[in-house]
């Protein structure tokens, strides 16, 4: 069968990313295997969009296996969950020691922690690879983060750097970290796409009901942001979107029923950051606003027995159209610090080694999150990898301070005009909270110590004999009480 070893990369899972990624591989230079369960696609494809190009195609798991060259190389393109475990273990009678196993697809990252240790047991080197783009990225250049088994990366590096997009010559594609970490940064940056798509649909309300703009002057103001610092390639397709007109020469966005729908991996970052406990609210408030459009049929009852006020602006429009530009890019800020904060959390609490700059620059081209801002990112922490928190980097802590007034008269128009902002106010929240030395939260200590008895710490300045400092202190508050104290627990 060795002799059957003719191609350089092999891939299971023929639906459009699948596809569409082979033939960026075979663009490259590499010839590829195809393999999909249903084999009248390998047949369909090998003989229109593979034709001429260096793909070969395999009716087996076995043929598959035998055309690859060792060490094999294989990835899998197919639906998250059982069916990756189900191709994983057919694979595996036909595999060697030192054979790597890659999934593309958007698994949840406790699976690709499992894989990866049950596969190095069998002496099989996996790898969770994020891969962002759709389609486009797919075929022209997805932006691709790889993390697993880092022994797999010098043998994958030519093929997925060689098939990234570029950002400045760089390719948007490099080693992210142990286990499920590149699934993890997947998840992370599908949390942050949550977000900003967010805080773009809360712009275009304020536009359209807050200033009374047209769809098409509304699309004006996108096509200029999109020339600055808000340049993106979710500002960019907003834009086109606002611009397309239906056969009656409307704007077909105005005809779209308002019901998000979501495939549950901003979800994932939510639950997850409140599992760590960190307040990555802008992501948390965009899945709910989700959630929110879903109850369509009771928004519409309650719209008719709850009021509220009438939006109406009279001052000059462009310079709230400035101040919103300003604020929407404060609060992307603020998003992507929270995304930089879970992910080096969840570096600490998994103990993964993790690229920090490396996250950026992936995220720099290809990717649903692509921007000039992430250069600004990538930068940071280029400058410092051990940056505490991007607000304190220089650029950033400018930027954010020079938003800080537009961002302020936003947030207070919009809760006065009765405008839902949700992502923006969250976002100014935190920032406020961040900046707080002293929260509120030492009353809810004193709360929780009363009714369960919980304890709490002393400040260090009023530390004392009766209050020792770094000690769990319970007070009978009444009177009545008894002076047992329920276990602690700090989050």
């Amino acid at each position: 069968m060795a002799d059957q070893a003719v191609a350089d990369f092999g891939l299971i899972g023929l639906a459009v990313m699948g596809q569409n990624l082979i033939l960026n591989v075979a663009d490259h230079g590499f010839t590829v295997c195809a393999y999909n369960r249903t084999t009248s696609k390998v047949d369909r494809f090998l003989a229109n969009e593979a034709k001429g190009k260096s793909i070969v195609g395999a009716h087996s798991i076995e043929e598959f296996c035998a055309k690859l060259k060792r060490p094999r190389r294989v990835m899998l393109l197919v639906m998250a969950g059982k069916p990756v475990d189900d191709f994983i273990e057919s694979l595996l009678p036909h595999l060697e020691e030192g054979d790597i196993i890659i999934d593309g697809g958007n698994s949840h990252f406790p699976d690709s922690n499992r894989r990866t240790d049950y596969l190095a047991k069998k002496g099989i080197r996996f790898v969770g690879s994020g891969v962002s783009g759709g389609e486009e990225g797919a075929r022209y250049g997805p932006s691709l983060m790889p993390g697993g088994h880092e022994e797999a990366w010098p043998y994958i590096k030519d093929i997925f750097q060689s098939i990234a997009a570029k950002s400045d010559g760089e390719a948007c594609c490099d080693w992210v970290g142990d286990a499920g970490s590149g699934h993890y940064i997947k998840m992370v940056h599908n949390g942050i796409e949550y977000g900003d798509m967010q805080l773009i649909c809360e712009a275009y309300d304020l536009l359209k009901r807050g200033l009374g703009l047209s769809v098409k002057e509304i699309a004006d103001v996108f096509a200029k942001w999109n020339t600055g610092v808000l340049d993106s390639f979710l500002i960019e397709i907003t834009r086109d979107v606002l611009y397309y007109t239906d056969d009656d020469n409307t704007p077909l966005v105005e005809k779209i029923l308002d019901k998000a729908g979501q495939k549950g991996t901003g979800k994932w970052t939510a639950i997850n950051a409140l599992d760590l406990g960190m307040p990555v609210t802008l992501i948390g408030e965009a899945v709910f606003a989700r959630c929110l459009s879903a109850i369509k049929d009771e928004r519409v009852r309650a719209s008719k027995i709850l009021g509220g006020p009438t939006p109406e602006y009279t001052g000059d429009k462009q310079a709230f159209i400035d101040d919103l530009e300003q604020a929407l890019y404060a609060s992307k800020i603020i998003s992507y610090a929270q995304g930089f904060m879970l992910i080096q959390n969840a570096a600490k609490e998994y103990g993964w080694k993790l690229n920090k700059p490396s996250i950026a620059l992936m995220w720099r081209g290809g990717c649903i999150i692509r921007s000039v801002f992430l250069k600004d990112i990538t930068n940071a922490y280029r400058n410092n990898p051990d940056l505490e928190n991007l607000l304190f980097d220089d650029f950033f802590n400018q930027a954010i301070h020079k938003a800080q007034g537009g961002w302020r008269n936003v947030v207070s128009k919009s809760a006065l005009w009765g405008i839902p902002l949700p992502a923006f106010s969250t976002a100014l929240s935190f920032y406020d909270g961040y900046r707080t030395k002293d929260l509120p939260a030492n009353l809810l200590q004193a709360q929780r110590d009363y009714f369960g008895a919980h304890t709490f710490r002393i400040k260090p300045e009023f530390a004392s004999e009766k209050y020792p400092i770094d000690t769990d202190i319970h007070v009978n508050w009444t009177g009545r009480g008894g002076d047992v104290s329920a276990s602690t627990y700090i989050v």
